[in-house]
């Protein structure tokens, strides 16, 4: 299997990375630390992975999104799983106060996302095949005060991949939207995170695999993050603007 990662540096690609490295697949990684993308490498490489190449990028620099798929193709021939799991969570006080960090953030978090979506749809519509699965998120479920910010940037990608969705169904290429709740990793180092709604890298890429291979079209990790967000997702919202979110 010819796999391409973006944003290979985030825990969760990383996890993600690990449960295919064997002699039947090849990964391209594209992240922004050359350093830490060289680690998944060897890693992947020791683990038993057939061919592991890297490329970094800045994915808030619109000039290299047409690049970043080129080269992929160029080094992998085809696509058969693309994970798109890059993103900048930031700090909603920020944004409100710096509008160009809430343009960067969407450079990263969706415009990027949705340049590169579509040149991988392309790509597979073209082979017939294939399968996409991006990393959204259940803050894109509902605008909270504490996030919404980053909140709308995954519910934009998400919205967007619905439709795509449907339109790559007709053309045998599965497109899934994971949607993961709380997640131990360096992005939320910041925050809190003993609980039992938190989960671990490791766990949500297990999910995942077991996701893809059901076909999943949308897929909250761990399972009980569907029920939470129908909950908050139909609080009224003269109720809703009092809650502290």
């Amino acid at each position: 299997m010819k796999i391409l990662v973006i944003g290979a540096n985030s825990a969760i690609a990383q996890a993600f990375s690990r449960l295919y490295a064997s002699a039947e697949h090849t990964l391209y990684l594209v992240g922004r630390h050359e350093e830490k993308l060289e680690a998944t490498q060897q890693d992947l490489q020791a683990r038993g992975a057939a061919e592991v190449f890297t490329a970094t990028a800045d994915f808030a620099d619109e000039s290299c999104y047409q690049y970043i798929i080129d080269k992929a193709l160029e080094q992998l021939g085809r696509f058969d799983l693309v994970v798109m799991a890059h993103s900048i969570l930031g700090e909603q006080s920020d944004f409100e106060q710096d509008v160009s960090a809430l343009m960067d953030l969407y450079r990263v978090n969706t415009l990027s996302s949705l340049a590169m979506l579509t040149q991988v749809a392309n790509q597979m519509e073209s082979q017939r095949s294939g399968n996409i699965v991006f990393i959204s998120s259940v803050a894109g479920d509902r605008g909270r005060p504490s996030n919404y910010v980053y909140g709308s940037s995954k519910a934009a990608v998400t919205a967007f991949l619905q439709g795509m969705n449907a339109r790559m169904a007709k053309v045998g290429v599965h497109v899934m939207t994971v949607k993961p709740g709380f997640v131990k990793t360096p992005m939320t180092e910041h925050l809190d995170t003993d609980g039992p709604l938190w989960a671990t890298p490791e766990k949500v890429a297990r999910l995942m695999k077991k996701g893809l291979e059901k076909k999943r079209n949308t897929l909250y990790t761990p399972w009980f993050w569907l029920p939470i967000m129908l909950i908050i997702q139909h609080i009224p919202t003269f109720i809703f603007k009092k809650l502290s979110l």
